[in-house]
């Protein structure tokens, strides 16, 4: 069984749903704090050519966990779908696309950060007919772990057995002496960016998910990760 666990990130790019798809179970690590200028809730979609910002609007302080972030402005699903529409109108699969994002986000909990996120990515990956099993680490309890030892304690609490699924940057913060010790295996992502066409001259990698969804569809998006698969510590 692999376990991968990420930030419940906001509408995030390929390599994100990359895990997600290669995963038995997806952990939201919704207790750790929240960062500002980071991806919790931003993301990067092509409009004119380049990339632009889609940025949540929160209210937060110094410290406090993304499962407590609240939204700043209850109205901005309504404008970050005028801003999708705007860039992506012209796009080839706009029309099969964009009425399944629009009830999507009809239905985004007005509850929070965490809950609006880890809602979009689980929404997405089941279109995409990922059979990923998602849990918020908030429902689990592993005290107050941090750092390495915070991944080893929830890949435990999920299932003493399993290995962690890590993002190839893993290998620059993660101790794999730790895990060695705890008996959890590390395995390394091998993900590679798919290029598509975005209707320009060149290509912008790292943008989110929709851009692809845009441009190819649910189920052409959906094979992009077939092929990529995870290679072992």
């Amino acid at each position: 069984m692999l376990i991968a666990i990420h930030q419940p990130n906001y509408l995030p790019w390929l390599g994100y749903f990359d895990k997600i798809a290669r995963a038995d179970r997806f952990i939201f690590l919704d207790r750790v704090q929240f960062a500002k200028g980071g991806y919790t809730n931003r993301v990067q979609i092509a409009r004119d050519g380049a990339a632009r910002w889609l940025t949540q609007p929160v209210r937060h302080h110094f410290g406090q966990p993304i499962a407590n972030v609240a939204f700043a402005d209850p109205a901005w699903p309504a404008k970050h779908l005028d801003a999708m529409r705007s860039a992506y109108a012209g796009a080839p699969a706009f029309a099969e696309v964009w009425p399944v994002l629009k009830d999507f986000y009809a239905a985004i909990p007005a509850s929070g950060l965490a809950a609006a996120n880890a809602y979009l990515v689980t929404a997405l990956a089941r279109k995409l007919g990922f059979s990923t099993q998602f849990i918020a680490e908030s429902a689990l309890d592993v005290g107050g772990t941090r750092a390495d030892d915070r991944l080893i304690a929830l890949v435990r609490a999920c299932a003493p057995d399993a290995a962690y699924l890590s993002g190839a940057g893993g290998h620059k913060y993660q101790d794999p002496a730790k895990f060695d010790a705890a008996g959890v295996d590390i395995v390394y992502a091998d993900f590679t960016h798919p290029v598509h066409d975005q209707g320009g001259d060149g290509f912008v990698p790292g943008l989110s998910i929709v851009d692809a969804l845009f441009h190819l569809g649910w189920s052409t998006t959906g094979r992009l990760f077939a092929d990529n698969p995870a290679a072992s510590g």
